[in-house]
C-alpha cells in the first residue's frame, strides 16, 4: 500500500552547493533547495515543519554536512530524506565524491564520500530512507559500476530508494538562464501539477517512470533509480493532477469509490494523526462547512477546523468519528481510526508517566529544617558589627 510518511516522525535534509572557489558555478542549485523545502512542507505533500525539514546551504565542511544527518537520521522514525544538489566527481577507487564549495576538482578528495552519507542514513532508525542525488556521476551511487550483485547491494542503502540526476558515465545538467537544475526543476514540476492519468498518490516509482520521460523527451540526461524492499510504494505527495477537489461547497464527490482514504495504520505521532485527518478532508472535496452539514450537526464548521489546525491529539473521541462519516469514510475504516487514536493516547501517556520522577524520589524540606534556616537568618540580621 503506497503511503504519505507522517510528518512528526520524519525529517528532510537538503544539502546544495551553487557556489564553489574552484570549479564552475551552479546558481540553479538556490533555487532547487528553496523550492523543495516548501513543496515537502505543504499540505499536499509531506507536510513536514520546517523544523522538521534542514537546509544546509554551501557547507564549510564535511562535519557540518554529517552532523545535520546524523541528527536527522536519529530522530527519523517513519522516514528520512537526504538530498543533494552539486558536483559529482569521481575518486580514484571509482567512488562517487560531492563537492562542496572549496573542494578542488584536481583533488577529488576534498569532496564529500557518498559512502559517509550511506553509513549515516542506514546507522539511522527510519523505517524508510530516501536519497536524493542531483549531480553528476550520481549513478554510481547506486552500485552499477560495482562489478558483483554482492557489491551492487552493498552499495545501496537498505530498505531505501536512491533516486540519480544522471548515469555513473553521465553529467547532471544546469541549464544557463533557468531557475532549477534540469533533473530537480522536473521533480518540482510534477510534484507541483501531478502526473496526467497517474495514480492519486506520487509513489517513487511512478515519480521516476514519469522523470525518465519527460527528461528524456527533452533529450536531457536520464534519471537512475534503485530500490530495496518497499520504499518504492513511498509518496513524494498528492497527485493534483488525480480528480481535481470539488468546488467550495458541493455537497460530495461522485468518484469517491475510485479514492482510497488515507490509513491511519502507520502513523507515529499526533502531527501524523492531525495531517492524516486533512489529507481525508482533502479527498473528501468538501469544504469545512460542508463537512458540518453533512454530520447533521455532530460537529460544526468551527470545530472542523479547530480539529484540523489543532497541534495535539483530540483528548476525546467525539469530533473525530463526527469528522470522518461526514467526509465520507466507511465505518470499518472509522474503527482503524480509533484504534489508532488509542493507541497514540496510551503512548502519549506512557510517554508523561516516564518524564516523571517517582513520588519517593521528590524530597520535601523538612520542617525543622526550615525552621532552623529562619531562626538562624534572623539572628544573622540582628547581629551589630564589631
Amino acid at each position: 500500500m503506497t503511503v504519505l510518511p507522517d510528518p512528526g516522525a520524519s525529517r528532510a535534509v537538503l544539502i546544495g552547493c551553487s557556489q564553489f572557489d574552484h570549479m564552475e558555478q551552479l546558481p540553479a542549485v538556490a533555487g532547487n533547495l528553496a523550492a523543495l523545502a516548501e513543496t515537502l512542507c505543504h499540505p499536499i505533500s509531506w507536510k513536514l515543519s520546517p523544523g522538521n525539514c534542514v537546509i544546509v546551504s554551501n557547507p564549510a565542511s564535511n562535519d557540518e554536512v554529517m552532523t545535520e544527518i546524523r541528527s536527522a537520521a536519529k530522530q527519523a522514525r517513519d522516514t528520512l530524506l537526504v538530498y543533494y544538489a552539486g558536483h559529482g566527481l569521481i575518486d580514484l577507487q571509482n567512488a562517487l565524491q560531492l563537492a562542496l564549495p572549496k573542494t578542488h576538482k584536481q583533488h577529488v578528495e576534498s569532496g564529500l564520500p557518498y559512502d559517509y552519507v550511506r553509513q549515516a542514513v542506514l546507522g539511522g532508525q527510519a523505517e524508510r530512507q530516501v536519497i536524493v542525488l542531483d549531480c553528476c556521476f550520481g549513478g554510481l551511487a547506486l552500485g552499477v559500476m560495482a562489478g558483483t550483485p554482492e557489491l551492487v547491494d552493498q552499495a545501496a542503502v537498505e530498505g531505501s530508494y536512491l533516486l540519480a540526476a544522471a548515469s555513473e558515465t553521465s553529467y547532471a545538467l544546469a541549464p544557463p538562464g533557468e531557475t532549477y537544475t534540469a533533473f530537480t526543476g522536473e521533480l518540482l514540476n510534477i510534484l507541483r501539477t501531478g502526473i496526467p492519468d497517474g495514480p492519486e498518490l506520487l509513489e517513487l516509482d511512478a515519480v521516476y517512470r514519469h522523470l525518465r520521460l519527460a527528461l528524456g523527451a527533452k533529450q536531457r540526461p536520464v534519471p537512475q533509480a534503485r530500490n530495496r524492499n518497499t520504499s518504492a510504494r513511498l509518496a513524494l505527495g498528492r497527485n493534483r493532477a488525480f480528480l481535481p477537489g470539488l468546488p467550495v461547497g458541493s455537497s460530495a464527490s461522485p468518484n469517491l469509490d475510485r479514492r482510497t482514504w488515507p490509513s491511519p495504520e502507520g502513523i507515529r505521532t499526533a502531527q501524523g494523526f492531525i495531517a492524516a485527518l486533512q489529507d481525508v478532508r482533502q479527498m473528501s472535496g468538501l469544504s469545512q462547512k460542508a463537512v458540518s452539514h453533512r454530520s447533521g450537526g455532530r460537529i460544526s464548521g468551527s470545530g472542523v477546523s479547530t480539529l484540523l489546525t489543532r497541534e495535539t491529539l483530540p483528548r476525546t473521541w467525539t469530533a473525530v468519528p463526527a469528522f470522518l462519516s461526514a467526509c465520507g469514510v466507511p465505518d470499518v475504516q472509522v474503527e482503524q481510526w480509533h484504534t489508532a487514536w488509542t493507541r497514540l493516547r496510551a503512548e502519549q501517556a506512557s510517554t508523561t508517566a516516564a518524564a516523571q520522577p517517582p513520588e519517593q524520589q521528590i524530597t520535601k524540606p523538612a520542617a525543622g529544617t526550615r525552621g532552623a534556616w529562619r531562626r538562624l537568618t534572623s539572628r544573622i540580621g540582628r547581629s551589630k558589627p564589631r
